[in-house]
Protein backbone atom coordinates (compact mmCIF):
# COMPACT_ATOMS: atom_id res chain seq x y z
CA UNK A 1 0.00 0.00 0.00
CA UNK A 2 1.23 3.10 -1.02
CA UNK A 3 2.32 5.74 2.09
CA UNK A 4 -0.22 8.68 1.97
CA UNK A 5 0.34 11.90 4.35
CA UNK A 6 -1.96 12.94 6.68
CA UNK A 7 -3.58 16.61 6.88
CA UNK A 8 -4.86 17.28 9.97
CA UNK A 9 -2.57 20.32 11.38
CA UNK A 10 -5.23 22.97 10.03
CA UNK A 11 -7.35 22.61 12.96
CA UNK A 12 -5.08 22.62 16.11
CA UNK A 13 -2.38 24.60 14.19
CA UNK A 14 -4.72 27.77 12.97
CA UNK A 15 -2.87 31.15 12.86
CA UNK A 16 -3.94 33.21 16.23
CA UNK A 17 -7.64 33.89 16.04
CA UNK A 18 -11.05 32.13 17.82
CA UNK A 19 -10.45 28.45 17.53
CA UNK A 20 -13.01 26.12 17.80
CA UNK A 21 -12.58 22.44 17.23
CA UNK A 22 -16.21 21.70 16.03
CA UNK A 23 -18.37 18.61 16.17
CA UNK A 24 -18.31 15.65 14.29
CA UNK A 25 -20.07 12.38 13.63
CA UNK A 26 -18.35 9.24 13.07
CA UNK A 27 -18.47 7.24 10.78
CA UNK A 28 -21.20 4.52 10.80
CA UNK A 29 -21.22 1.25 9.97
CA UNK A 30 -22.04 0.37 6.14
CA UNK A 31 -24.07 -2.64 6.57
CA UNK A 32 -25.47 -4.14 9.98
CA UNK A 33 -27.83 -7.18 8.51
CA UNK A 34 -27.59 -9.75 10.22
CA UNK A 35 -25.44 -8.18 13.02
CA UNK A 36 -26.28 -8.93 16.62
CA UNK A 37 -26.52 -5.73 18.84
CA UNK A 38 -25.04 -7.56 21.94
CA UNK A 39 -22.43 -9.61 20.22
CA UNK A 40 -19.18 -9.32 21.59
CA UNK A 41 -16.18 -8.78 19.51
CA UNK A 42 -12.88 -10.83 20.88
CA UNK A 43 -9.92 -9.28 20.13
CA UNK A 44 -5.83 -9.12 20.95
CA UNK A 45 -4.23 -7.19 23.48
CA UNK A 46 -1.29 -7.58 26.34
CA UNK A 47 -1.57 -7.05 30.05
CA UNK A 48 -1.08 -3.28 31.28
CA UNK A 49 2.13 -2.26 32.62
CA UNK A 50 -0.19 -0.58 35.56
CA UNK A 51 -3.50 -0.18 36.93
CA UNK A 52 -5.71 1.46 34.44
CA UNK A 53 -5.28 5.40 35.11
CA UNK A 54 -4.81 7.55 32.43
CA UNK A 55 -2.30 9.56 33.51
CA UNK A 56 0.15 6.53 34.17
CA UNK A 57 -0.82 4.65 31.24
CA UNK A 58 1.73 5.25 28.25
CA UNK A 59 1.58 1.39 26.62
CA UNK A 60 -0.14 0.09 23.87
CA UNK A 61 -1.84 -2.88 26.52
CA UNK A 62 -3.36 -0.12 28.65
CA UNK A 63 -4.42 2.37 26.54
CA UNK A 64 -6.31 0.21 24.24
CA UNK A 65 -8.19 -0.53 27.47
CA UNK A 66 -8.32 3.54 28.58
CA UNK A 67 -9.15 4.84 25.03
CA UNK A 68 -12.40 2.03 25.13
CA UNK A 69 -13.48 2.71 28.68
CA UNK A 70 -12.62 6.79 29.12
CA UNK A 71 -13.74 9.48 26.57
CA UNK A 72 -11.90 12.38 26.40
CA UNK A 73 -12.81 16.61 25.24
CA UNK A 74 -11.76 15.19 21.46
CA UNK A 75 -11.29 12.02 19.62
CA UNK A 76 -9.21 10.91 16.28
CA UNK A 77 -11.19 9.78 13.52
CA UNK A 78 -9.63 7.05 11.35
CA UNK A 79 -7.16 9.08 9.28
CA UNK A 80 -6.03 11.29 12.62
CA UNK A 81 -8.19 14.07 12.64
CA UNK A 82 -9.41 15.53 15.90
CA UNK A 83 -13.01 16.15 16.51
CA UNK A 84 -15.06 16.71 19.68
CA UNK A 85 -16.44 14.15 21.86
CA UNK A 86 -16.78 15.65 25.61
CA UNK A 87 -15.94 19.24 24.70
CA UNK A 88 -18.87 21.26 23.72
CA UNK A 89 -15.94 23.84 21.86
CA UNK A 90 -12.15 24.50 22.52
CA UNK A 91 -11.56 28.47 21.98
CA UNK A 92 -8.42 30.78 21.79
CA UNK A 93 -7.49 34.31 20.60
CA UNK A 94 -3.55 33.43 21.62
CA UNK A 95 -3.21 29.83 21.31
CA UNK A 96 -1.84 30.52 25.21
CA UNK A 97 -5.07 30.59 27.18
CA UNK A 98 -7.74 28.34 26.14
CA UNK A 99 -11.39 28.32 27.26
CA UNK A 100 -12.82 24.73 27.02
CA UNK A 101 -16.30 24.02 27.53
CA UNK A 102 -18.11 20.62 27.92
CA UNK A 103 -20.98 19.15 26.87
CA UNK A 104 -24.11 18.98 30.31
CA UNK A 105 -25.82 16.32 31.40
CA UNK A 106 -22.66 14.04 31.15
CA UNK A 107 -22.07 11.30 33.96
CA UNK A 108 -19.94 8.56 34.50
CA UNK A 109 -20.92 5.06 34.87
CA UNK A 110 -21.29 5.39 38.70
CA UNK A 111 -23.43 8.23 37.99
CA UNK A 112 -21.30 11.20 38.89
CA UNK A 113 -21.42 13.87 36.81
CA UNK A 114 -18.37 14.53 34.28
CA UNK A 115 -17.93 17.63 34.98
CA UNK A 116 -15.44 20.67 34.82
CA UNK A 117 -13.68 19.53 37.78
CA UNK A 118 -13.39 16.13 36.40
CA UNK A 119 -11.01 16.84 34.04
CA UNK A 120 -9.01 20.26 36.22
CA UNK A 121 -8.46 17.49 39.10
CA UNK A 122 -7.58 14.70 36.79
CA UNK A 123 -4.90 16.67 35.03
CA UNK A 124 -3.53 18.54 38.73
CA UNK A 125 -2.93 14.75 40.03
CA UNK A 126 -1.39 13.61 36.56
CA UNK A 127 0.97 16.87 36.87
CA UNK A 128 1.70 16.66 40.67
CA UNK A 129 5.54 15.62 41.12
CA UNK A 130 4.49 13.50 43.99
CA UNK A 131 2.12 11.17 42.37
CA UNK A 132 4.98 10.30 39.85
CA UNK A 133 2.63 9.42 36.79
CA UNK A 134 4.21 8.53 33.35
CA UNK A 135 2.40 11.06 31.89
CA UNK A 136 2.75 14.04 33.91
CA UNK A 137 5.10 15.25 30.92
CA UNK A 138 2.40 16.13 28.67
CA UNK A 139 1.02 18.82 31.33
CA UNK A 140 4.30 20.60 31.66
CA UNK A 141 3.18 23.24 29.07
CA UNK A 142 0.32 23.99 31.53
CA UNK A 143 1.76 27.39 33.63
CA UNK A 144 2.58 25.90 37.35
CA UNK A 145 4.16 22.94 36.41
CA UNK A 146 7.50 21.82 37.98
CA UNK A 147 10.12 19.05 38.28
CA UNK A 148 11.53 20.44 41.87
CA UNK A 149 8.54 20.77 43.38
CA UNK A 150 5.26 18.96 44.21
CA UNK A 151 2.73 21.50 42.96
CA UNK A 152 -0.90 20.00 44.01
CA UNK A 153 -3.07 22.39 41.63
CA UNK A 154 -1.74 24.21 38.47
CA UNK A 155 -2.23 28.27 38.67
CA UNK A 156 -2.88 27.46 35.16
CA UNK A 157 -6.15 25.69 34.99
CA UNK A 158 -9.31 27.05 36.46
CA UNK A 159 -12.81 26.11 37.14
CA UNK A 160 -14.58 28.84 35.38
CA UNK A 161 -18.24 26.33 36.30
CA UNK A 162 -19.59 23.29 35.94
CA UNK A 163 -19.04 22.69 32.52
CA UNK A 164 -16.53 25.37 31.47
CA UNK A 165 -12.59 25.71 32.69
CA UNK A 166 -9.32 27.62 31.46
CA UNK A 167 -6.24 26.48 30.53
CA UNK A 168 -3.44 29.18 30.69
CA UNK A 169 -0.05 27.57 29.12
CA UNK A 170 3.45 29.13 30.15
CA UNK A 171 4.00 30.35 26.03
CA UNK A 172 1.67 29.77 23.30
CA UNK A 173 1.53 26.35 21.98
CA UNK A 174 -0.74 25.99 18.59
CA UNK A 175 -0.82 22.18 18.79
CA UNK A 176 -2.57 21.93 22.43
CA UNK A 177 -5.89 20.98 21.39
CA UNK A 178 -4.76 18.72 19.11
CA UNK A 179 -3.13 16.82 22.51
CA UNK A 180 -6.33 15.97 24.06
CA UNK A 181 -7.62 13.15 22.45
CA UNK A 182 -4.35 11.57 23.74
CA UNK A 183 -5.11 9.30 27.27
CA UNK A 184 -3.50 11.58 29.80
CA UNK A 185 -6.27 14.22 29.30
CA UNK A 186 -9.11 12.11 29.90
CA UNK A 187 -11.18 12.98 33.03
CA UNK A 188 -11.64 11.24 36.56
CA UNK A 189 -14.62 10.76 39.00
CA UNK A 190 -14.21 12.69 42.40
CA UNK A 191 -14.61 9.06 43.60
CA UNK A 192 -11.00 7.87 42.11
CA UNK A 193 -9.42 9.80 44.26
CA UNK A 194 -10.68 8.03 47.51
CA UNK A 195 -8.50 4.90 46.75
CA UNK A 196 -7.06 5.58 43.18
CA UNK A 197 -4.82 2.01 43.60
CA UNK A 198 -8.40 0.62 43.91
CA UNK A 199 -10.07 2.78 41.55
CA UNK A 200 -7.24 1.23 38.94
CA UNK A 201 -8.54 -1.78 39.24
CA UNK A 202 -11.52 -1.35 38.53
CA UNK A 203 -12.01 1.80 36.86
CA UNK A 204 -15.46 3.94 36.41
CA UNK A 205 -15.32 5.60 32.99
CA UNK A 206 -17.47 7.66 30.56
CA UNK A 207 -16.51 6.24 27.43
CA UNK A 208 -18.22 3.98 24.94
CA UNK A 209 -17.62 0.59 27.17
CA UNK A 210 -17.45 -0.24 30.74
CA UNK A 211 -15.72 -3.35 32.77
CA UNK A 212 -18.04 -6.21 32.89
CA UNK A 213 -18.36 -6.06 36.54
CA UNK A 214 -16.64 -7.31 39.25
CA UNK A 215 -13.71 -9.53 38.05
CA UNK A 216 -13.71 -8.53 34.57
CA UNK A 217 -9.77 -7.89 34.69
CA UNK A 218 -8.17 -10.96 34.71
CA UNK A 219 -4.67 -10.86 35.17
CA UNK A 220 -2.24 -11.83 33.05
CA UNK A 221 -5.50 -13.14 31.04
CA UNK A 222 -8.19 -10.72 29.66
CA UNK A 223 -10.32 -8.34 29.99
CA UNK A 224 -14.17 -8.26 29.33
CA UNK A 225 -15.87 -4.80 28.38
CA UNK A 226 -19.53 -4.31 27.67
CA UNK A 227 -21.19 -1.85 26.63
CA UNK A 228 -22.07 1.93 28.57
CA UNK A 229 -25.85 2.28 27.65
CA UNK A 230 -25.06 6.13 29.27
CA UNK A 231 -22.76 7.06 26.56
CA UNK A 232 -23.71 9.72 23.55
CA UNK A 233 -20.94 10.35 22.05
CA UNK A 234 -19.92 10.00 18.45
CA UNK A 235 -18.10 6.78 19.10
CA UNK A 236 -21.18 4.84 20.41
CA UNK A 237 -20.78 1.27 19.64
CA UNK A 238 -22.85 -1.22 17.41
CA UNK A 239 -21.81 -4.16 19.15
CA UNK A 240 -22.01 -5.47 22.72
CA UNK A 241 -18.97 -5.00 23.94
CA UNK A 242 -14.95 -5.79 23.85
CA UNK A 243 -13.18 -9.29 25.21
CA UNK A 244 -9.57 -8.42 24.82
CA UNK A 245 -7.34 -11.10 25.22
CA UNK A 246 -3.68 -11.03 26.65
CA UNK A 247 -2.01 -13.62 24.06
CA UNK A 248 1.15 -14.70 25.31
CA UNK A 249 2.53 -15.37 21.60
CA UNK A 250 1.51 -13.70 18.67
CA UNK A 251 1.32 -17.21 17.65
CA UNK A 252 -1.04 -18.39 20.02
CA UNK A 253 -3.50 -15.17 18.32
CA UNK A 254 -3.22 -16.34 15.29
CA UNK A 255 -4.13 -19.91 15.44
CA UNK A 256 -7.35 -18.78 17.40
CA UNK A 257 -8.17 -16.31 14.55
CA UNK A 258 -7.83 -19.47 11.97
CA UNK A 259 -10.11 -21.77 14.04
CA UNK A 260 -12.60 -18.73 14.55
CA UNK A 261 -11.83 -18.11 18.36
CA UNK A 262 -11.13 -14.33 18.05
CA UNK A 263 -12.46 -11.95 15.93
CA UNK A 264 -10.27 -8.63 14.88
CA UNK A 265 -6.36 -8.92 15.29
CA UNK A 266 -3.99 -6.29 14.66
CA UNK A 267 -0.84 -8.14 14.81
CA UNK A 268 0.29 -11.13 12.70
CA UNK A 269 3.42 -13.03 13.26
CA UNK A 270 6.62 -12.80 11.36
CA UNK A 271 5.94 -16.34 10.24
CA UNK A 272 2.70 -15.91 8.43
CA UNK A 273 3.45 -12.51 6.76
CA UNK A 274 3.86 -13.99 3.71
CA UNK A 275 1.06 -15.65 3.53
CA UNK A 276 -2.21 -14.06 5.77
CA UNK A 277 -2.93 -11.81 3.62
CA UNK A 278 -3.90 -14.66 0.62
CA UNK A 279 -5.43 -16.82 3.61
CA UNK A 280 -7.72 -14.21 4.81
CA UNK A 281 -8.31 -12.64 1.30
CA UNK A 282 -10.54 -9.56 2.06
CA UNK A 283 -10.39 -9.70 5.89
CA UNK A 284 -7.03 -8.49 5.83
CA UNK A 285 -5.14 -4.68 6.32
CA UNK A 286 -1.78 -3.92 5.55
CA UNK A 287 -1.41 0.02 5.71
CA UNK A 288 0.90 2.24 6.79
CA UNK A 289 0.52 3.65 10.60
CA UNK A 290 2.19 6.47 12.81
CA UNK A 291 4.58 4.00 14.50
CA UNK A 292 8.29 3.55 14.55
CA UNK A 293 10.84 0.78 15.46
CA UNK A 294 13.82 1.54 17.71
CA UNK A 295 16.09 0.41 19.85
CA UNK A 296 17.37 2.52 23.08
CA UNK A 297 21.42 2.14 24.34
CA UNK A 298 21.32 3.68 27.56
CA UNK A 299 24.51 5.82 27.97
CA UNK A 300 24.63 4.73 31.76
CA UNK A 301 25.89 1.46 29.69
CA UNK A 302 29.60 1.09 30.04
CA UNK A 303 31.17 2.09 26.58
CA UNK A 304 28.24 4.42 25.50
CA UNK A 305 28.79 7.45 26.84
CA UNK A 306 30.38 10.82 25.49
CA UNK A 307 32.49 10.55 22.91
CA UNK A 308 33.15 7.04 22.51
CA UNK A 309 29.48 6.38 22.88
CA UNK A 310 28.70 8.65 19.69
CA UNK A 311 31.12 6.57 17.67
CA UNK A 312 29.77 3.19 18.99
CA UNK A 313 26.32 4.44 18.20
CA UNK A 314 26.90 5.41 14.75
CA UNK A 315 28.53 1.65 14.17
CA UNK A 316 25.79 -0.16 15.76
CA UNK A 317 23.42 1.98 13.20
CA UNK A 318 25.42 1.32 10.03
CA UNK A 319 26.23 -1.96 10.58
CA UNK A 320 22.43 -3.03 10.39
CA UNK A 321 21.17 -3.86 7.43
CA UNK A 322 17.30 -2.53 7.50
CA UNK A 323 16.75 -2.96 3.66
CA UNK A 324 17.29 -6.69 4.27
CA UNK A 325 15.62 -7.26 7.29
CA UNK A 326 12.58 -5.65 6.19
CA UNK A 327 12.26 -7.83 3.27
CA UNK A 328 13.17 -10.90 5.02
CA UNK A 329 11.89 -11.05 8.41
CA UNK A 330 8.91 -8.62 7.58
CA UNK A 331 8.16 -9.74 4.04
CA UNK A 332 8.10 -5.98 2.95
CA UNK A 333 5.49 -5.20 5.24
CA UNK A 334 7.77 -2.75 6.90
CA UNK A 335 10.03 0.46 5.59
CA UNK A 336 13.14 1.55 6.34
CA UNK A 337 13.64 4.55 8.68
CA UNK A 338 14.52 7.72 7.44
CA UNK A 339 14.21 9.74 10.39
CA UNK A 340 12.77 9.88 14.25
CA UNK A 341 8.59 10.00 13.15
CA UNK A 342 6.78 8.39 10.68
CA UNK A 343 5.84 9.14 7.29
CA UNK A 344 1.87 9.60 7.21
CA UNK A 345 2.62 13.33 9.45
CA UNK A 346 2.77 16.31 8.18
CA UNK A 347 6.14 17.50 7.86
CA UNK A 348 8.05 14.09 7.57
CA UNK A 349 10.96 14.34 5.30
CA UNK A 350 13.70 11.47 4.15
CA UNK A 351 16.54 14.44 3.76
CA UNK A 352 17.47 15.65 7.22
CA UNK A 353 21.02 16.82 7.71
CA UNK A 354 22.99 13.14 9.39
CA UNK A 355 20.14 10.70 8.23
CA UNK A 356 22.90 9.16 6.26
CA UNK A 357 24.22 7.49 9.68
CA UNK A 358 21.13 5.04 8.92
CA UNK A 359 22.36 3.80 5.75
CA UNK A 360 24.37 0.37 6.11
CA UNK A 361 27.66 0.58 5.50
CA UNK A 362 29.64 -2.48 6.91
CA UNK A 363 33.29 -1.06 6.49
CA UNK A 364 32.38 2.41 7.88
CA UNK A 365 30.86 0.45 10.90
CA UNK A 366 33.94 -1.32 11.93
CA UNK A 367 35.81 1.81 11.49
CA UNK A 368 33.76 3.62 13.80
CA UNK A 369 33.99 0.62 16.15
CA UNK A 370 37.52 0.45 16.31
CA UNK A 371 37.69 4.15 16.61
CA UNK A 372 35.73 3.69 20.14
CA UNK A 373 38.20 0.75 20.97
CA UNK A 374 40.79 3.45 20.39
CA UNK A 375 39.76 5.33 23.31
CA UNK A 376 38.35 2.09 25.86
CA UNK A 377 38.57 -1.37 24.36
CA UNK A 378 35.47 -3.10 23.94
CA UNK A 379 34.87 -6.37 26.28
CA UNK A 380 31.21 -8.63 26.92
CA UNK A 381 28.48 -9.08 24.58
CA UNK A 382 26.04 -6.63 23.21
CA UNK A 383 22.33 -7.56 23.88
CA UNK A 384 19.44 -6.68 23.41
CA UNK A 385 16.69 -6.56 25.63
CA UNK A 386 12.59 -7.39 24.23
CA UNK A 387 9.16 -8.81 25.10
CA UNK A 388 8.63 -12.33 24.11
CA UNK A 389 5.56 -12.18 23.71
CA UNK A 390 5.09 -9.55 20.94
CA UNK A 391 6.48 -11.47 18.41
CA UNK A 392 9.83 -9.81 18.07
CA UNK A 393 12.30 -12.13 18.88
CA UNK A 394 13.07 -13.19 14.70
CA UNK A 395 14.25 -9.26 13.83
CA UNK A 396 15.99 -8.92 17.20
CA UNK A 397 17.67 -12.17 16.38
CA UNK A 398 18.46 -10.69 13.16
CA UNK A 399 19.84 -7.17 14.24
CA UNK A 400 22.34 -9.65 16.62
CA UNK A 401 23.63 -11.45 13.62
CA UNK A 402 24.17 -8.20 11.92
CA UNK A 403 26.10 -6.88 14.76
CA UNK A 404 27.79 -10.09 15.51
CA UNK A 405 29.03 -10.16 11.71
CA UNK A 406 29.86 -6.54 10.28
CA UNK A 407 31.25 -5.39 13.79
CA UNK A 408 33.49 -9.00 15.22
CA UNK A 409 31.49 -8.37 18.42
CA UNK A 410 29.47 -11.24 20.64
CA UNK A 411 25.95 -9.90 20.35
CA UNK A 412 22.48 -11.37 21.30
CA UNK A 413 19.11 -11.35 22.02
CA UNK A 414 17.86 -10.80 25.84
CA UNK A 415 13.94 -12.10 25.97
CA UNK A 416 11.50 -10.60 28.47
CA UNK A 417 8.38 -13.03 29.15
CA UNK A 418 5.72 -10.07 29.22
CA UNK A 419 5.20 -6.90 27.65
CA UNK A 420 4.40 -6.00 31.42
CA UNK A 421 7.55 -7.35 33.13
CA UNK A 422 9.88 -6.20 30.24
CA UNK A 423 8.24 -2.59 30.70
CA UNK A 424 8.68 -2.83 34.34
CA UNK A 425 12.41 -3.23 34.12
CA UNK A 426 13.02 -0.38 31.66
CA UNK A 427 10.90 2.41 33.73
CA UNK A 428 12.55 0.88 36.97
CA UNK A 429 15.80 1.44 34.85
CA UNK A 430 16.73 -2.04 36.19
CA UNK A 431 18.30 -3.45 32.97
CA UNK A 432 21.47 -3.16 32.10
CA UNK A 433 21.18 -4.11 28.42
CA UNK A 434 19.92 -2.14 25.23
CA UNK A 435 16.38 -2.79 24.74
CA UNK A 436 14.11 -2.60 21.97
CA UNK A 437 11.85 0.49 21.96
CA UNK A 438 9.53 1.93 19.71
CA UNK A 439 6.54 4.65 19.26
CA UNK A 440 2.59 4.32 18.82
CA UNK A 441 1.51 7.85 18.49
CA UNK A 442 -0.28 9.29 20.98
CA UNK A 443 -1.58 12.31 18.49
CA UNK A 444 -0.61 12.53 15.18
CA UNK A 445 2.11 15.12 15.01
CA UNK A 446 5.79 15.56 14.85
CA UNK A 447 6.52 16.94 18.06
CA UNK A 448 4.92 13.96 19.46
CA UNK A 449 7.86 11.90 18.05
CA UNK A 450 9.95 13.98 19.33
CA UNK A 451 8.99 15.44 22.36
CA UNK A 452 7.67 13.03 25.32
CA UNK A 453 10.78 10.27 23.95
CA UNK A 454 14.03 12.60 24.06
CA UNK A 455 12.97 16.12 25.91
CA UNK A 456 14.90 15.71 29.05
CA UNK A 457 13.07 14.02 31.92
CA UNK A 458 9.75 13.52 29.33
CA UNK A 459 7.42 10.09 30.59
CA UNK A 460 8.59 8.10 27.62
CA UNK A 461 12.76 9.19 27.48
CA UNK A 462 13.10 5.68 28.57
CA UNK A 463 17.27 6.59 27.90
CA UNK A 464 16.94 9.27 29.99
CA UNK A 465 18.90 11.47 27.27
CA UNK A 466 19.04 15.40 27.85
CA UNK A 467 20.19 17.82 25.80
CA UNK A 468 19.69 21.45 26.26
CA UNK A 469 19.65 22.48 22.39
CA UNK A 470 17.23 19.67 22.10
CA UNK A 471 14.75 20.85 24.40
CA UNK A 472 14.90 24.65 23.54
CA UNK A 473 14.60 24.16 19.93
CA UNK A 474 10.89 21.71 21.11
CA UNK A 475 10.22 24.59 23.16
CA UNK A 476 10.72 26.96 20.09
CA UNK A 477 8.76 24.65 17.76
CA UNK A 478 5.46 24.38 19.95
CA UNK A 479 5.67 28.14 20.23
CA UNK A 480 4.94 28.42 16.60
CA UNK A 481 1.67 29.23 14.84
CA UNK A 482 2.57 28.39 11.46
CA UNK A 483 2.66 24.71 10.85
CA UNK A 484 5.95 24.37 8.43
CA UNK A 485 7.92 26.34 11.07
CA UNK A 486 6.85 24.40 13.58
CA UNK A 487 8.12 21.54 11.85
CA UNK A 488 11.32 23.26 10.88
CA UNK A 489 12.08 23.88 14.44
CA UNK A 490 11.22 19.89 14.89
CA UNK A 491 13.55 18.91 11.87
CA UNK A 492 16.33 20.57 13.52
CA UNK A 493 15.75 18.78 16.52
CA UNK A 494 16.84 15.75 14.67
CA UNK A 495 19.74 16.86 12.79
CA UNK A 496 20.80 16.97 16.72
CA UNK A 497 19.48 13.06 17.15
CA UNK A 498 21.01 11.69 14.57
CA UNK A 499 24.66 13.05 15.90
CA UNK A 500 23.53 11.91 19.66
CA UNK A 501 21.63 8.99 18.46
CA UNK A 502 19.99 8.53 21.70
CA UNK A 503 17.84 5.80 20.23
CA UNK A 504 18.16 3.99 16.88
CA UNK A 505 15.67 4.46 13.81
CA UNK A 506 14.78 1.14 12.60
CA UNK A 507 11.97 1.18 10.28
CA UNK A 508 8.60 2.03 10.36
CA UNK A 509 5.77 -0.28 10.89
CA UNK A 510 2.80 -1.02 8.99
CA UNK A 511 -0.50 -2.47 10.67
CA UNK A 512 -0.69 -5.78 9.54
CA UNK A 513 -3.87 -7.76 10.42
CA UNK A 514 -7.20 -10.04 9.52
CA UNK A 515 -10.48 -10.73 10.98
CA UNK A 516 -12.90 -13.38 11.12
CA UNK A 517 -15.79 -13.94 8.32
CA UNK A 518 -18.41 -13.74 11.43
CA UNK A 519 -17.06 -9.88 11.55
CA UNK A 520 -17.90 -6.56 9.37
CA UNK A 521 -16.91 -3.03 9.21
CA UNK A 522 -13.66 -3.69 10.39
CA UNK A 523 -11.12 -0.57 9.89
CA UNK A 524 -7.76 0.39 11.05
CA UNK A 525 -7.11 3.54 12.66
CA UNK A 526 -4.26 6.49 11.98
CA UNK A 527 -2.41 4.68 15.09
CA UNK A 528 -2.94 1.08 14.30
CA UNK A 529 -5.56 0.13 16.58
CA UNK A 530 -8.89 -1.00 15.31
CA UNK A 531 -12.51 1.10 15.22
CA UNK A 532 -14.07 -1.42 17.44
CA UNK A 533 -16.86 0.79 18.60
CA UNK A 534 -18.04 0.41 14.57
CA UNK A 535 -17.13 -3.28 14.03
CA UNK A 536 -20.76 -5.58 13.97
CA UNK A 537 -21.12 -9.35 14.14
CA UNK A 538 -23.40 -11.97 13.05
CA UNK A 539 -25.32 -14.01 15.68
Amino acid sequence: MKIKRIGVAAIALAAAGALTLSGCTAGTPSSTEGASSSAVITTNGSEPQNPLIPTNTNETGGSKITESIFAGLVYYDAKGAPHNDVAESIETDDSQTYTIKIRDGLKFTNGEPVDANSFVDAWNYGAALDNAQLNSYFFEGIEGFSYDENVAELPGLKVVDDTTFTVKLTQPESDFPLRLGYTAFKPLPASAFDDLAAFGENPVGNGPYMLDGEGAWKHNEKIDLVVNPDYDGPLKPVNGGLSIVFYATQEASYADLQGGNVDVLDQIPTGALASYESEFEGRSVNQAFAGIQTFTVPSRLPHFSDEEGKLRLAALSKAINREEITDVIFEGTRSPAHDFTAPVIDGYSEDIKGADVLEFDADAAKDLWAQADAISPWSGTFQIGYNADGGHGPWVDAVANQLKNNLGIDASGAPYPTFAEFRTAITDRTIQTAFRTGWQADYPALYNFLGPIYGTGAGSNDGDYSNPEVDSLLDEGLSETDLDAANEKFQQVQEILFEDLPAIPLWYYNVNGAWSESVDNVEYGWNSVPLYYQITKSE
